[in-house]
């Protein structure tokens, strides 16, 4: 019989209760915070500190590129690619924002994690019924100076390829008036893959692009932003052969 390869016992022994640690501690900060910090600002500073501790913990080394792009005190909404349940952590500890992001109505009744994106002020959907009430949280985040991460593509890619962006996403952006990000993710799909219950050191590499106005575009437009905001995107996703360059830069 074959014996798993190395790091899917450094996953499952070292990895996952290192990981739970994290998240039952933090979470349990986060959540007692939100009685006295109702915009969620310390809740944030614990989800920056989990995704810091996942990713020195795993061994994943980010390089950003584009963050002076970024107005710490605006407001934005962040179109990223997702190839890994680790593009969350990779973009909470890189990005010098307060962040939310929109999550399963389902993720909430998960202990710990589930407690926190409720507290803290993440947007959970219904899949069913995903616009419900988005647009009067979204006003108050603004007026929070918060901004919100979307993966327009609505899954994780298995391949590395981007899929096509759905819409919705954008129409958030167009009815709030926020400017979109475009954000390119590449190195995580190796760090974990879909579907893989084995996490492997990486490189990953983040760029953010140039903030594209909303302001006076209308529902007829949304469509057309998506394609252009992929198509951004797609520019610095890096391919998969590309990826063991990237480590000797």
């Amino acid at each position: 019989m074959r014996l798993p390869p190395y790091h899917w016992w450094r996953t499952v022994f070292f990895l996952i209760p290192a990981i739970s640690v994290y998240t039952i501690v933090l979470g349990t900060l986060s959540v007692t915070s939100s009685f006295f910090d109702r915009r969620g600002f310390f809740a944030h500073g614990c989800a920056r500190l989990w995704a810091r501790l996942i990713l020195r913990t795993t061994g994943v080394r980010v390089r950003a590129r584009g963050l002076e792009q970024l107005d710490p005190h605006a407001s934005y909404v962040l179109a990223s690619n997702h190839q890994s349940i680790y593009d969350i952590p990779v973009l909470f500890d890189t990005l010098p924002l307060q962040l939310r992001f929109v999550a399963k109505a389902a993720l909430g009744h998960v202990p710990f994690l589930g407690w926190h994106l409720r507290r803290a002020g993440h947007l959970l959907v219904q899949r069913e019924n995903p616009g419900a009430g988005i647009l009067e949280r979204m006003t108050r985040l603004i007026g929070d100076q918060v901004s919100l991460i979307v993966f327009p593509e609505g899954t994780r890619s298995r391949d590395g390829r981007i899929a096509r962006f759905k819409g919705g996403p954008f129409r958030i952006a167009v009815d709030s008036g926020l400017p979109v990000v475009p954000v390119s993710v590449s190195g995580t799909r190796h760090v974990m893959l879909k579907g893989r219950l084995m996490t492997c050191p990486g490189d990953v590499e983040l760029t953010v692009h140039a903030p594209i106005p909303t302001a006076g575009l209308t529902g007829a437009d949304v469509r057309p932003l998506a394609g252009r905001v992929r198509a951004i995107v797609e520019t610095a996703v890096v391919a998969d052969g590309e990826m063991g360059a990237l480590a000797r830069d």
